[in-house]
């Protein structure tokens, strides 16, 4: 391999100068694989460019440069067969705030907010953080060891209530790593414009779908009768492990919802960072062969967790799709209502917990690690779970 995925990068300075919250919100001898945040070093042109940037010196306020914006409408093209345009784009300081300003922005007071779940947490709190009314539809859980889970049209249009406006929208899924198929899209599209909701679609984890030959499709491209009503989140964030950089995109080609969204932005958030959008660019302008090669040791991790979770009696999963995030059903593995808790305390790992996604008992698990911090936490994980 071109690029070091193998070697253990630390991030607990002795006094705590590279502050993390995955590696310091528990103890020194914890092995944490919860939040979405991987252990590798970002690609080097990514590297490069924001050395070569802080070596300037000023850091005043930025503007989002053209060759960004030029830069992500190749990438979409390349990639998701979307020809999109550079006035689509309006930078942001991440995907959660534009979750909530979408709702402050084409919602009133008491307006349904609905999502389905499980789902990453902060899409179950918008609604409540906005004084507007939280909606959701569980998604059809597996059956059968191996079944992926499934978007249940019917349950969604029970959540359904004449006062709901907005469909918060994840795909790939997380934490499911579902990547939605285009019949069960479908069916979200026709829903969505009978019901004549706006939508905001978190497309986050779109550059890591784990079958090879997949390609990302964004649900604004392949319903193009929902480009007038749907606002598309990208950041470069979770691909090339740029979290703290804070910088995203929503793509909105309508411009009376794009000015729409705009106005509710204003005095809300910061202007762009400026090391942000010079990470994004060297990374859509740069990051292909990394990320690829990042996507094959994914994909080795994702083997490694599908044999695991076979000796594991009482763990099930649908295995990922995409992301580097495993969603583990421990309810009969013995580990009681809070398995995170009792993995966290008698066997040192540190994972999500499944009821903040909406599914007690359930656990989410990031591989997007080391092969030896991997192994190191799933041995643990074999002291509780594994049976002779």
């Amino acid at each position: 391999m071109a690029y070091d995925f193998a070697t253990p990068v630390e991030r607990r300075h002795p006094e705590g100068g590279w502050a993390s919250q995955k590696w310091h919100r528990y103890g020194d001898d914890v092995l944490p694989l919860w939040v979405a945040d991987m252990d590798f070093r970002s690609p080097p042109a990514v590297i490069d460019a924001l050395q070569a940037r802080v070596a300037h010196g000023v850091y005043g306020y930025g503007e989002v440069p053209a060759t960004l914006t030029e830069t992500l409408c190749q990438w979409s093209a390349h990639h998701y067969d979307w020809p999109i345009q550079p006035e689509w784009q309006q930078w942001l300081p991440g995907v959660v705030p534009a979750l909530h300003l979408a709702a402050l922005a084409l919602t009133e007071p008491g307006d349904g907010v609905l999502t389905v779940a499980p789902i990453y947490p902060p899409f179950l709190e918008v609604a409540k953080r906005t004084g507007r009314l939280p909606q959701q539809a569980m998604l059809a859980a597996p059956s059968t060891p191996n079944e992926p889970w499934q978007l249940d049209i019917a349950a969604l249009e029970a959540a359904i209530t004449p006062r709901t406006r907005l469909l918060l929208w994840c795909q790939p899924h997380n934490p499911t790593g579902r990547v939605w198929r285009h019949e069960e899209l479908a069916a979200l599209a026709e829903l969505v414009e009978r019901h004549d909701l706006w939508v905001v679609s978190d497309e986050l984890h779109c550059d890591l779908l784990l079958d090879e030959g997949a390609q990302h499709r964004p649900l604004a491209a392949a319903f193009p009768e929902l480009a007038k009503r749907t606002i598309t989140l990208w950041a470069p964030s979770k691909t090339f492990n740029l979290a703290g950089l804070t910088s995203a995109c929503a793509v909105i080609p309508d411009p009376a919802l794009r000015e729409r969204f705009a106005a509710a932005t204003k005095g809300l958030l910061p202007d762009g960072n400026v090391l942000g959008l010079v990470a994004a660019e060297a990374a859509y302008r740069h990051g292909e062969p990394w990320r690829q090669e990042l996507l094959s040791v994914l994909r080795e991790h994702r083997e490694t967790l599908q044999a695991r979770v076979a000796a594991w009696p009482g763990v099930r999963w649908s295995a990922p799709e995409s992301t580097y995030l495993a969603w583990l059903d421990m309810r009969e593995a013995g580990l009681g209502d809070a398995p995170y808790k009792t993995l966290l305390k008698e066997a040192g790992v540190a994972l999500s917990d499944g009821a903040a996604f909406g599914c007690p008992g359930f656990v989410r698990l990031n591989f997007g690690t080391t092969a030896s911090q991997l192994e190191a936490a799933l041995s643990r994980m074999d002291s509780l779970l594994k049976r002779d």
